[in-house]
């Protein structure tokens, strides 16, 4: 939480992380890393189950989601410290486990920030095509994009959150607008109801082809559990988080919800399955130059506000080890006026900037997702542990979540249907994924650990845990 300096006198200073954020901050950097997924990614799950597939997978994902926000929330809401389920694990689990999940984070954010300026480039390129400019490329866009959104996170949480609530309400706003311009309620004045369901389409490759489509079903909902990463930095988590993150979840139900129905309709299930951009690609199908602009800018919007929040959550979580030593101390520094982690966002810049010039927007996506979805079984285990070593009225929670244990093993039962579904597409990037957090366990436990702040790290004034 803190980094030292020294006054003018000489005497030590204390810089720590501001305590400035409230719910509607949580709010935009819950929805904001996540609602890129409904401009983008999502529809490649019409193309491994078709649309019926496609909607199963966005139902059964929210599920899985809603346990993550409602176990986030009661965890986060108790261990309010940077680093999110990192620091949970330290607490919970042990130290082995909090660096595995710490990189979990990093790598998922990473790989979502690059997927999010691989989009804003493509879409950039791909509307001057249709405005008749040729010969770009997204190069200069990711960059740019990068950059700047590294510079403004440099410079301050509270103005990076301010200005992801904006833009996300921007980008959300005009996914409302395009669902209420094509008149749903009206079958055959814009949307093709009666195609949209049909014995071609809807299962094309049958239930396995909607195991299938889980993998890209996560997309709608990947990043609200990076709410947690700001629990340092809010000035309530017993009330903002939970707050925060559960409304995050409604919010992003209820846009999942409209931009399938939407593409659906609109689009052949096997373009929609293979296309970059289904909400702008739909709102061009309806011939309305004024919603073609506006998703235009909804995509772009929603790619900058997720890479914004990615670059944020993955920084706090490489800060967050460098404080306990995971990682060398240099990174644990505090900005004495900005009062950011300066030295992890500068560290992930070229790091970011790297897989986004190098790999396709599938690969990122799908890098992400894996490292994603390893968090979320440790999130499923991790919550278990914490109802039994501390229960209810052995600690104050600032939040319940209902129904214990159900959430979690309906969790770990996604999960584990999940791992499936990505090795049928990408198993030998499961496989080497992980392969290499195996090995970073080993050079952890062998080597790192010696360095490791054993007794600093546990920060929370619990009593002894039930057995100890």
């Amino acid at each position: 939480m803190t980094a030292a300096t020294t006054t003018a006198n000489g005497a030590p200073q204390k810089i720590s992380l501001l305590r400035v954020l409230g719910p509607a901050h949580v709010w935009a950097l819950g929805v904001g890393i996540v609602l890129v997924g409904e401009f983008t990614g999502w529809n490649f799950a019409a193309g491994k189950g078709g649309t019926l597939g496609a909607m199963i997978a966005l139902w059964v994902c929210g599920l899985l989601y809603t346990a993550v926000a409602m176990i986030d929330s009661e965890v986060t809401s108790t261990v309010a410290a940077a680093g999110g389920q990192y620091a949970q694990a330290k607490h919970i689990v042990g130290p082995l486990m909090a660096f595995n999940v710490a990189l979990y984070l990093v790598f998922a954010y990473t790989m979502l920030e690059a997927s999010d300026a691989i989009l804003v480039g493509d879409t950039m390129v791909q509307f001057a095509s249709d405005m008749g400019v040729t010969g770009l490329t997204h190069h200069s866009f990711i960059v740019f994009t990068v950059v700047f959104l590294v510079w403004l996170n440099y410079r301050g949480i509270l103005a990076t959150l301010n200005f992801n609530f904006v833009i996300t309400a921007l980008a959300f706003l005009s996914i409302v607008i395009l669902f209420l311009s094509v008149q749903p309620w009206s079958q055959g004045a814009v949307l093709k109801l009666g195609e949209m369901v049909t014995k071609e389409n809807a299962l094309p490759y049958g239930w396995l082809g909607v195991i299938a489509a889980m993998q890209f079903g996560i997309w709608y909902y990947l990043g609200i559990e990076g709410t947690t990463q700001a629990a340092e930095e809010v000035r309530s988590p017993a009330r903002s988080l939970p707050l925060g993150t559960m409304t995050g979840m409604i919010t992003l139900l209820i846009a999942a919800t409209m931009t399938w129905y939407v593409c659906a309709s609109l689009l052949p299930w096997q373009y929609l399955g293979q296309t970059v951009y289904p909400l702008y690609d739909a709102a061009k199908a309806t011939g309305s130059w004024q919603l073609q602009y506006l998703l235009f800018v909804g995509t772009v919007l929603a790619g900058v506000a997720s890479a914004n929040g990615c670059i944020n959550d993955a920084a706090r979580a490489w800060f967050s080890m460098g404080r306990d030593r995971y990682l060398p101390a240099w990174f644990a520094a505090v900005h004495p006026t900005y009062r950011t982690p300066y030295r992890a966002l500068i560290f992930l810049l070229p790091v970011a900037l790297a897989f986004a010039l190098i790999a396709d927007i599938n690969q990122a996506i799908t890098f992400s997702i894996l490292s994603g979805v390893l968090h979320y079984t440790f999130m499923s285990i991790n919550v278990i542990m914490f109802r039994n070593k501390w229960p209810l009225g052995t600690i104050r929670r600032g939040y319940v979540h209902p129904f214990h244990p159900i959430p979690a093993y309906i969790l770990l039962l996604l999960c584990i249907v999940t791992f499936f579904a990505i090795f049928l597409g990408y198993g030998t990037q499961l496989i080497a994924m992980v392969a290499f957090y195996a090995i970073v366990s080993v050079w952890f436990h062998f080597y790192r650990y010696q360095y490791v702040r054993r007794g600093a790290q546990f920060t929370m004034p619990w009593p002894k845990p039930v057995g100890y």
